[in-house]
Parts: structure tokens; C-alpha cells; sequence
């Protein structure tokens, strides 16, 4: 009876049925820190060929329509009081809290929005052998809120584009939800880590044993 059905349906709509029926859904995936650190793939890290034009970034946003960039888009999300929406979507008032400094911020101004794996690392672990289209994806990612983070400028800058083993936040009550959320960045976009890397990963999530990472792998 169904092949009878289907035998009678547009040619255009069977084409339809059969995208959707073939395109995978990702589920959320949670586990615990010590757990995901264990999943991430390990790797030798080459930065040969980088550029950060290699990630094209800020474009136009999650809705094109509303006339804001990436950034501006995450700064509206992220406020703790709304900014002001003018034309451009040029923002004024409203205020941010940075957590990795536990600052509070009351201009758009002073602040970065932090790839939570810098674009270099992100290449060193596997970026590099993306295409254009998903490098520009990863670079204005905005389907998990730990991928884009705003923050000072000064600690965003402090950080540069070093991993866990060199650099984490200088509030140190916040280490487990950085290891968390670094972790899940990784995870989601199969990134790989380093020998250094993965021992201070390791070194976290012996320190943070209640502390759980969820993620969902992106398209």
C-alpha cells in the first residue's frame, strides 16, 4: 500500500520526502567533564598555512534581516540589561558581565566577542582541512552559547589564541564552566587536541568532578 502511494506522488515532492528522511537530526549529547575530555580526538597541531581571513567573520548574522553582524547579534543576546537598538543596529546603554574577569561592562565598546576556541587553535585542530563555507560557519557560530562569548577586551586579549595549558581565566571560580565550555566546543566541531592540551584538560577535570559538558554536534 505505501509503495503504491509513493509510486503516486509528484516526482518533486518524492525528492523532498527523501532529503528529509536522509538528513540526520543531532541530539544533545551530555556527559561528564572527565568523561568528554576522554572523547576528544588526539593530535599533532600545525598552524602552517593560517591566516584568521581564513575565517570569515562578522557576516551577517543568524537573521540577515535585522541588519546586525555576528557580534552584534551575541552583545543583544548576552546583555544582562538590553542595549538600545539604533539604525545600523548600533548599540548604546545596556550592560554585560564578563565572566571570565567577573566584570561588569556598560558599553558595547568594551568588549570582544571571544571565540571560545580561538580561529588559530581551531585551525591547528582540524580547521584547516574545511572548506571556506564551514570555516565561516565556525567562525559565526551561534547554534551552542558557548561557541561565542562576550568579554573585556583586555581578557579576551590576555587570552590570544592560546589553549588551556596556557591561558585560562583569571577568575579562578570559573575554571570547571571554561574547561565545560571549551570542551564542548571541541566536541562539537570534532576538533582534536594537543599532548599539553588534553593534560590540562585532564588536570580540570580531576579539580571539577560534579562538572558536567553538554554539546551537539554541528551540520
Amino acid at each position: 500500500m505505501r509503495t503504491a502511494l509513493l509510486r503516486g506522488l509528484p516526482a518533486a515532492l518524492l525528492t523532498v520526502l527523501s532529503l528529509t528522511t536522509a538528513t540526520p537530526v543531532h541530539a544533545a549529547e551530555t556527559a561528564s567533564l572527565a568523561d568528554a575530555v576522554a572523547s576528544l580526538p588526539l593530535a599533532t597541531e600545525s598552524r602552517d598555512g593560517y591566516t584568521r581571513e581564513a575565517f570569515k567573520h562578522w557576516n551577517s548574522g543568524d537573521d540577515p534581516a535585522d541588519g546586525c553582524t555576528t557580534r552584534n547579534e551575541v552583545l543583544i543576546s548576552e546583555a544582562v540589561e538590553a542595549p538600545a537598538v539604533g539604525p545600523r543596529c548600533r548599540l548604546t546603554g545596556g550592560s554585560w558581565w564578563s565572566y571570565y574577569d567577573q566584570t561588569t561592562v556598560t558599553s558595547a565598546s568594551g568588549l570582544d566577542i571571544d571565540h571560545m576556541v580561538p580561529l588559530a587553535e581551531a585551525w591547528d585542530s582540524g580547521a584547516s582541512a574545511w572548506t571556506a563555507q564551514r570555516r565561516e560557519a565556525y567562525a559565526n557560530d551561534q547554534g551552542a552559547e558557548a561557541s561565542l562569548v562576550a568579554v573585556t577586551a583586555r581578557s579576551n586579549r590576555s587570552k590570544a589564541d592560546q589553549d588551556p595549558a596556557q591561558w585560562m581565566p583569571p577568575a579562578a571560580e570559573v575554571h570547571c564552566r571554561y574547561a565545560a565550555e571549551w570542551t564542548a566546543t571541541k566536541l562539537r566541531w570534532n576538533l582534536s587536541v594537543d599532548d599539553a592540551e588534553l593534560a590540562a584538560l585532564n588536570d580540570l577535570a580531576a579539580a571539577c568532578p560534579d562538572q558536567t559538558v553538554t554539546y551537539t554536534p554541528a551540520a
